[in-house]
């Protein structure tokens, strides 16, 4: 069905034109003005489908790519170049060298929880490294999606950037057509799905996933600055956002404290009624909402737990007493329920996370340089934050990205362009100095060669 499509992007790439340095600046420096020139209807897109408030929809959608894009900008002449490495006595006299190449024809498909950003993000880079794209943006987040289509149509030409646009069944469409890259942000089993689809054409793929990341309340700590970035990182686009904290693991001795402190947070935040506040997201789409409000039963609610259908709202909740084995606790939440659970010690907590799948993010929150340490060394996760949350990501050149369950691959600044680029290795030689000892008949040229390589 769209092998058209993808023939005429293979035919504008095999030109060479997007190899050029100057033609990927003005691609870039198009798609910079495009976003700005339309920041208002963005926003407006996003409040729509998500009833994102201005702000957020500032800050973690457009902000972040124009910061991107900048960045990008500023680095990609150096980027481009070919990388000297240094040779052997074996090979001399030579130049090594790597050379970025541009992959071809990349598949981009994105998410609905931050619907703008997660589609441009990636596209950054591919255009940097050289590639011609296709774009699938979510179908749940259609009013998004038109924006991003009208976007690209308008600054770019199909055989160079196009937005297919469509239900689960163009996704699958395109996923049974040959693509050099596949780059895929969603959930575990979607992701599963997509990496089965590639494996059939040997179509590499960056999968950005997610998982329940735990975060880790220590005793050494700012009480009152804890509770305010837990709470900011947890109900931040009402919980979609696959690196929030999934769950606490709270030091017991202050876990009462913790939890006054976070019911005060969401009061301070939203006020008494969250459904009134303009500063509060909505749940996607009905689908999401049922599922959540299912996960409601498994446990005690200390705070919040008021759904409307509706208006697909579910309040910020804080829940005590959960069921290790419920679904609550098996799967990624990815809405706006915090289960709250103690530990006594802190090789618990680390024995408690090991126990369970490589999350995307980890938090934890101690002043304690050796607690610190320990953490980091004794897990595995996709990134850490310590005392903070979500704030990792807004450092442009810490890769981004998952291990095992939580995803591969990773990109933000250079690791975009990496991502989308092949390291072609290369070696220069010279005509000259040819000792001939590597040519047969070898007779005693072995002894020889010892001595000379040590």
């Amino acid at each position: 069905m769209f092998q058209q499509l993808i023939e005429e992007q293979r035919k504008h790439f095999a030109t060479g034109k997007t190899k050029s340095l100057d033609y990927r600046v003005d691609q870039l420096k198009k798609l910079r003005q495009a976003i700005l020139e339309r920041e208002s209807s963005i926003v407006t897109a996003l409040n729509q489908d998500l009833r994102k408030p201005e702000l957020d929809s500032y800050i973690t959608e457009i902000r972040v790519t124009i910061q991107e894009i900048d960045y990008v900008l500023k680095h990609l002449k150096k980027w481009a170049k070919p990388r000297r490495i240094k040779t052997n006595l074996e090979t001399f006299p030579s130049v090594a060298q790597i050379y970025p190449d541009p992959l071809g024809v990349v598949l981009i498909i994105s998410p609905w929880n931050y619907p703008f950003a997660l589609a441009i993000s990636p596209l950054i880079g591919a255009i940097a490294a050289g590639n011609c794209v296709v774009i699938k943006p979510s179908e749940n987040t259609p009013t998004v999606s038109q924006i991003i289509a009208e976007i690209i149509q308008k600054t770019f030409l199909a055989t160079e950037i196009a937005v297919v646009e469509g239900d689960a069944i163009v996704s699958q469409q395109l996923l049974t057509e040959k693509f050099d890259h596949i780059f895929f942000t969603g959930g575990t089993k979607i992701g599963q799905l997509v990496m089965e689809a590639a494996a059939k054409n040997l179509t590499p793929v960056t999968l950005e996933l997610g998982g329940k990341s735990p975060c880790i309340v220590d005793t050494d700590i700012d009480l009152e600055e804890t509770a305010k970035r837990i709470a900011w990182g947890k109900f931040l686009n009402a919980g979609q956002t696959c690196i929030a904290p999934d769950y606490l693991l709270v030091e017991k001795s202050i876990k009462e404290a913790l939890i006054t402190k976070l019911q005060g947070c969401i009061v301070n935040f939203y006020g008494e009624n969250p459904q009134t506040s303009s500063d509060y997201c909505r749940i996607v789409n009905e689908r999401q909402f049922n599922r959540l409000t299912a996960l409601l039963k498994d446990g005690d609610i200390i705070t919040g737990g008021q759904t409307d259908l509706a208006e697909k709202y579910i309040a910020p909740t804080l829940m005590t007493n959960v069921s290790l084995e419920s679904e609550l606790m098996q799967e990624e939440i990815f809405g706006p329920i915090l289960p709250i659970l103690d530990y006594a010690n802190l090789e618990d907590a680390i024995a408690f996370i090991n126990q369970r799948p490589k999350p995307l993010a980890l938090y934890l929150f101690s002043n304690n340089k050796s607690k610190q340490e320990w953490v980091l060394e004794a897990t595995s996760s996709g990134g850490v934050c310590i005392n903070d949350t979500i704030f990792q990501v807004g450092v442009i050149d810490l890769p981004f990205g998952g291990v095992g369950p939580s995803g591969m691959g990773a990109y933000h600044g250079k690791a975009t362009f990496d991502t989308f680029s092949h390291s072609k290795s290369v070696l220069k030689k010279s005509f000259r100095f040819e000792l001939n000892v590597r040519y047969p008949p070898y007779g005693n040229k072995l002894n020889w060669i010892k001595r000379l390589l040590g």
